[in-house]
């Protein structure tokens, strides 16, 4: 079997200018660098636009693309905007911090000029892109027109018409919203043109992609707000239980997450329809697709709706492999990351292995001295083939941070698994990611503050905390020919190299 390696690193967090990451040349410059580093793989975040909190697991639809994406500069040199327009805009002073606010506020300015300019109606390209994604473009961007019409206003408390889709309130909003209907749809396909250039460069040089899609979307969606049918939702659309995670360790109160539950009674009889098209839609976007709380299709927690923690909730069961068996005999044989973290039962791991998915393994949960039941299967000489192991995700804290965190037991425990006694406190990322990087996992993925060595300031994301995450931008300066010629040479020595 051949082991390969890559890094997470979400686009928001590129060196791009304009005040956050996209597919900007930077993109193609962190492609070669990846090639440079030895790398095969470059795992991204969700690529929806983001909703409550920013976060990319909170997307307005499962389906589209996040504007803030859009390469100005590439605008810039097709004409639609100038630089005097792009550079006149405060997207903020903090080259390693993404200000939402001020992207929010100046972004959709500067795309409406270049909308306006651009003479799309008349493209060959548009076009075909509104044909090839008729399924869902429109109704998002009539979503997305509404929601804005609305101040932003949740589409269960929009006008009746509206919120239930009448013949009459679809006629009335699609044409009093004609020119934002227009620039939503411009938004999107400048969107989409940009990401499958990108990624079709990165194929050509040998990386491929790996995405990420949330289980659940957003009830502040255009999922839920055009296919009602598809969720626990009663005949006001009114959730009847929501998503989440029970109390453990990390939580006495459990996570309560607030997305819609699925029928999946409703699902089984349309032979898994919804989920058809959306993997179908994942594999044109990437290479691998990592699907988040796998176990959902196991067994789904569900808690009552209007409960202000998860303490009252109830596991129940999900679709379990019906689902795979429909979606593989409809699309084929996929490459899929099972994120199977959290607790997990005999059940789950028999959900995983029949799938023939990869696995999720995350070094820093080895060394969980609250749990050493399950912290035995994160231990590296654990690890089956078919798993991609991870030093930490975008949920966890940095390899340094984690370092400064844990207890001194936990610290223990790691120095003797490793047998290191005398690597430096700030150093020891080093031996951690070495320790990963040779064990029997298929892939290995490791986040680029990992192969930094930063804190936890520019930790990613924090779970069940709203205001300062999904910020993290890195520092041009350290994408470098040195770090990439380090991050070679253990990919190199552990034979991962591409």
């Amino acid at each position: 079997m051949d082991k390969t390696a890559g890094i997470l690193f979400a686009i928001s967090s590129l060196p791009s200018k304009y005040g956050i990451g996209c597919f900007s040349k930077e993109a193609y410059k962190f492609v070669d660098w990846l090639v440079e580093a030895g790398q095969t793989f470059w795992q991204i975040l969700p690529l929806g636009p983001t909703g409550y909190g920013d976060s990319p697991y909170q997307s307005f639809s499962t389906f589209a693309g996040n504007p803030y994406f859009i390469d100005l500069e590439t605008l810039i040199s097709e004409g639609l905007l100038t630089r005097e327009e792009c550079d006149s805009v405060d997207f903020g002073t903090d080259e390693q911090s993404v200000d939402y606010e001020k992207q929010y506020n100046g972004r959709y300015v500067l795309l409406r000029k270049a909308c306006e300019r651009s003479g799309h109606k008349n493209s060959t390209e548009y076009k075909a892109f509104l044909d090839k994604n008729e399924a869902w473009v429109y109704d998002y961007c009539l979503y997305m027109a509404v929601k804005n019409h609305f101040g932003g206003m949740n589409w269960t408390e929009w006008p009746e018409a509206i919120h239930s889709r009448t013949e009459e309130g679809l006629r009335e909003y699609k044409e009093k919203l004609a020119d934002e209907i227009d620039f939503q749809l411009f938004m999107q396909f400048q969107f989409f043109n940009q990401w499958y250039k990108l990624r079709a460069y990165a194929n050509k040089k040998g990386i491929k992609i790996i995405g990420d899609i949330p289980i659940y979307v957003s009830l502040d969606s255009a999922d839920a707000w055009s296919h009602p049918e598809l969720f626990q939702l009663d005949e006001q659309c009114t959730p009847k239980a929501v998503a989440g995670c029970p109390p453990d360790g990390f939580s006495a109160d459990g996570q309560m997450w607030g997305n819609p539950l699925y029928d999946w009674d409703y699902h089984k009889k349309t032979a898994y329809a919804w989920w058809i098209e959306r993997l179908s839609f994942c594999f044109e976007l990437y290479d691998v697709v990592r699907i988040d709380h796998f176990r959902g299709f196991d067994e789904y927690y569900s808690i009552p709706y209007g409960d202000k923690t998860a303490v009252n909730g109830s596991w129940k069961k999900g679709p379990g492999m019906d689902l795979f068996h429909t979606i593989e005999k409809k699309i084929g044989r996929k490459s899929v990351i099972a994120e199977d973290l959290g607790y997990i039962t005999d059940t789950v791991r028999k959900l995983v292995a029949d799938s023939g998915f990869m696995g999720t393994k995350v070094l820093e949960f080895a060394f969980d001295t609250r749990d050493t039941g399950s912290a035995r299967e994160y231990l590296p000489h654990n690890y089956i083939e078919n798993c991609v192991a991870y030093t930490g995700t975008h949920d966890n804290e940095t390899l340094v941070g984690w370092w400064q965190e844990v207890d001194d037991e936990g610290r223990k425990k790691a120095r003797d698994y490793l047998c290191d006694y005398y690597t430096p406190a700030d150093k020891m990322y080093i031996p951690l990611i070495g320790v990963i990087m040779r064990s029997n996992a298929k892939i290995c993925i490791v986040p680029i503050q990992d192969y930094l060595g930063l804190d936890n300031k520019s930790r990613m994301n924090t779970p069940s905390s709203v205001g300062s995450n999904w910020r993290w931008r890195v520092d041009s300066k350290e994408l470098n020919k040195t770090l990439a010629k380090e991050i070679k040479a253990i990919t190199v020595r552990y034979e991962r190299c591409n």
